[in-house]
């Protein structure tokens, strides 16, 4: 099975396509120092004001901020908060050019008002629910011609009327014809009932009614009250998974065979929930489509909603963010043995090379991670196919360094490293030089930087072993980790930084 981080990798290979009710969320925020005179009320100075593609539009916005390519097929009306959102989704890197602007409806808008960061009251308007005929027909027409392309489809439906029936069955058509993974986020779930949705995400709230509508909400969480709702609903809807999402207790995921996995959330301080669900069908959906299995993509949408929660408002969750949490979480599963950990690289690379892929590798301490290094890891990977980098354990960093180092432990730079867009492969090691790695690994290139033009390299004897050969990579720009901490400690010590002239 893939690793969370190679799953990750592969979003930015991936075309996705949504359909569902685009909103607009506006945020106007003040300060409330006094009650209106004309009734008990906080009279709110404004401060700022923001903007945010909302409803099925964020879960557009997180699928590109993802890394892949976005078709959003939604309806807005020839309005002033139809333009604003299609203003917030050009700024979100995603084309407005499927919306159908239908003059019959008005463009949905959530207005939110907050005094000293706490809500006062939300204005909701807009109404898509009466769209005329040829509208839909012109978003049957945005399906037809998109689906072909794309590798995963996520209905983000919150009842506005976007996702009519015609719609759904088309869309059952196509996959019928062409199947590929469905995530069905629906605040009306038995209109779903026959779609074949790979996975549905209601949140507890709504898994309730729709299975039982007049029931009370249950005071407590009771996972085991809540698989027996998610059982009765998997017997309505023929989808082959249920995530129900339970906000900070995670997400209890169901499969029609039976099996049942609780998945706890990442804890969090002050949560905002505004769209986390629409972050966690985003991720979900692009982890399916990029290969993992549903335990896994279900994880993984919760790495994402997690650092949705703590971000403010109606929030995106960038590739790179997500990558380095997966990447801390795929360092913690692996064996406690570094010498199993190598055994499994070992034997991606064997297979790898079989391929005729050229592998390359490289080594460092990284404990202050900069630009010159990501710089670096960029032009070695253009050297090869794979990329791989020994990070020295901290002990190993000690004997090279000297006390006090390294300043971030082992485990961080192993995550960081893991998450940086050239790095394909990363494995620590406690030896003073990477020679006994490289002669397990056989690379063909050992990268070093320019600064080791005239040095002579301990490890020289492990790459010819191997059949390798040494590059040496001219130095760009300035910066170093050692400069990087000079500039710290002069800092901290009240004093001029001055310019820093040293060697990445």
């Amino acid at each position: 099975m893939a690793r969370a981080v190679e799953v990750v990798r592969r979003f930015r290979r991936l075309r996705a396509l949504v359909i569902g009710d685009a909103m607009l969320d506006s945020y106007l925020e003040g300060t409330a120092a006094r009650l209106c005179t004309e009734g008990p009320v906080p009279v709110v100075r404004k401060t700022a004001e923001a903007r945010a593609p909302g409803g099925a539009a964020n879960t557009a916005a997180n699928l590109r901020a993802l890394g892949a390519e976005v078709v959003f097929l939604g309806l807005i009306g020839p309005d002033g908060a139809g333009a604003l959102l299609r203003e917030a989704l050009a700024a979100h890197g995603v084309d407005d050019g499927w919306l159908v602007t239908d003059p019959a409806v008005s463009t949905l808008h959530k207005l939110r008002i907050l005094a000293d960061g706490q809500y006062v009251v939300r204005f909701d308007e807009g109404d898509t629910r009466g769209g005329a005929p040829a509208a839909r027909a012109r978003l049957l027409a945005h399906l037809e011609r998109a689906f072909p392309a794309c590798d995963v489809v996520v209905v983000s439906d919150y009842g506005y009327g976007t996702v009519a029936d015609e719609l759904i069955s088309r869309l059952r058509a196509r996959r019928t014809a062409r199947p590929c993974p469905l995530v069905v986020d629906s605040k009306a779930l038995h209109r779903f009932r026959g779609a074949a949705a790979t996975v549905i995400t209601p949140n507890h709230r709504e898994a309730r009614l729709a299975v039982e509508p007049g029931a009370e909400e249950p005071a407590a969480l009771d996972l085991a009250a809540v698989e027996r709702l998610g059982r009765r609903l998997l017997d309505q809807i023929d989808a082959a998974h249920a995530a129900i999402t339970l906000a900070a207790d995670g997400v209890l995921l169901l499969g029609r065979d039976g099996a049942t996995r609780h998945l706890p959330a990442h804890p969090a301080g002050q949560a905002s929930a505004v769209g986390a669900g629409d972050t966690f069908a985003a991720a979900l959906a692009l982890a399916l489509a990029a290969g993992a299995d549903v335990v896994e993509a279900a994880r993984i949408g919760v790495d994402a909603a997690g650092l949705a929660v703590a971000r403010q408002r109606t929030a995106t969750v960038p590739y790179q963010d997500l990558l380095r949490r997966v990447s801390r979480r795929d360092g913690a599963g692996r064996p406690a043995s570094p010498l199993a950990a190598r055994r499994e690289v070992v034997a991606r690379l064997d297979a790898a090379r079989r391929a005729g892929r050229t592998i390359v590798f490289t080594n460092g301490v990284f404990d202050i991670l900069h630009a010159g290094h990501v710089e670096f890891l960029r032009r070695a990977k253009a050297l090869g196919d794979l990329l791989v980098v020994g990070v020295n354990s901290d002990r190993s960093a000690r004997r090279l360094k000297g006390p006090g180092r390294p300043f971030t432990s082992e485990r961080d730079r192993l995550a960081l490293v893991a998450a940086l867009e050239p790095v394909d492969e990363v494995l620590l090691f406690d030896e003073e030089t990477p020679a006994a790695l490289i002669r397990a690994l056989r690379p063909h290139l050992h990268v070093k930087g320019g600064d080791y033009a005239d040095v002579p390299l301990p490890e020289a004897d492990a790459v010819r072993a191997v059949g390798g050969r040494v590059v040496i990579l001219p130095l760009v720009g300035s910066e170093s980790t050692s400069g990087v901490i000079d500039r710290i400690v002069a800092l901290s010590a009240g004093g001029n930084p001055g310019q820093n002239g040293a060697r990445p």
